[in-house]
Formats: C-alpha cells, structure tokens, sequence
C-alpha cells in the first residue's frame, strides 16, 4: 500500500516576486524626485526680431552660447540648438575661453550659436563674440526670438 506524506509543505518551483517589486517601487520613486532635478536651463528674455531660422546640417554639434545680464556665460553642447538645457558655465570671459577650447577639441564640426538677455549689456555679448573670433571661430550665428504679433 502507497502512503501518502504527512507534510503537505513540499519544496516549490516558483519565484518569489514581492521583493523584486519593493525593489522596483523604490527605485521608480527615486527616479521621479531626480528626473525635475536633472533639467537645469538659464531664464533669458531674447529680442524680438522678425527673421528666419537658418537650416543647419544635422552631422553638425551645436554649442549655443548664453550670456546673462550679470555678465555670467551658460552653454549647451547638442545636435540642436537647446534653450533650456546648460552643460557648462563661466563667471569669466577668460573661464569662457578656456572651457570653450577644450569642447572644441573634443568635436570635430562645433557651429556656435550666442544667446544674449534683452537686458544684457550689448558689450558682454561682443567680448564673448571677439573671445570666440581669438580662437579662430569665424562663423558665429545670434540667436532671437520671434514677435508676438
């Protein structure tokens, strides 16, 4: 006669999951407070000018350059000119510089762009034009905003 065992209690073939989901959980939380952290962007309020945005070549790395009203230097290093985002900054226009020509070392095609505040001194965005024209940077683009009209 075959018995059957007393202990019902017998080893399993399944995964526990619940401690992978508490895992889970608390990363996605960690990710939600830190993703608003990452975005950073300079506030500036550019002229309006009425004019046409110039088609630019996609092969081609952006540095667009921010100058601010207290004479302080943001820019942004991407495929597209970008507004909102900074990788680097500069409080001098000799930091600038400095900061500036070791980018240019790592890309190959760099096209800049400057951005300068409404309430900019228009001397600031001329030295940063003229620093960049010392290193041999010739074709400088400005960047404005268009009017509400």
């Amino acid at each position: 006669m075959i018995r059957k065992p007393q202990h019902s209690h017998g080893p399993k073939a399944e995964m526990n999951v619940v401690p992978y989901i508490d895992v889970m959980l608390v990363l996605l939380v960690i990710f939600m407070v830190t993703a608003p952290l990452l975005v950073q962007g300079v506030k500036l309020e550019l002229p309006d000018v009425a004019a046409e945005a110039l088609p630019t070549d996609t092969e081609q790395t952006i540095l667009t350059l921010s100058v601010v009203k207290e004479g302080q230097y943001y820019w942004n290093v991407g495929p597209e000119v970008n507004v909102t985002a900074r990788s680097d900054q500069a409080i001098s226009l000799d930091e600038m510089t400095a900061k500036i020509a070791a980018v240019r070392e790592q890309h190959d095609k760099l096209v800049f762009f400057i951005r300068g505040d409404k309430s900019t001194d228009y001397q600031a965005v001329v030295r940063a034009i003229a620093a960049l024209q010392k290193m041999g940077i010739t074709d400088v683009s400005l960047v404005t905003e268009t009017p509400d009209a």
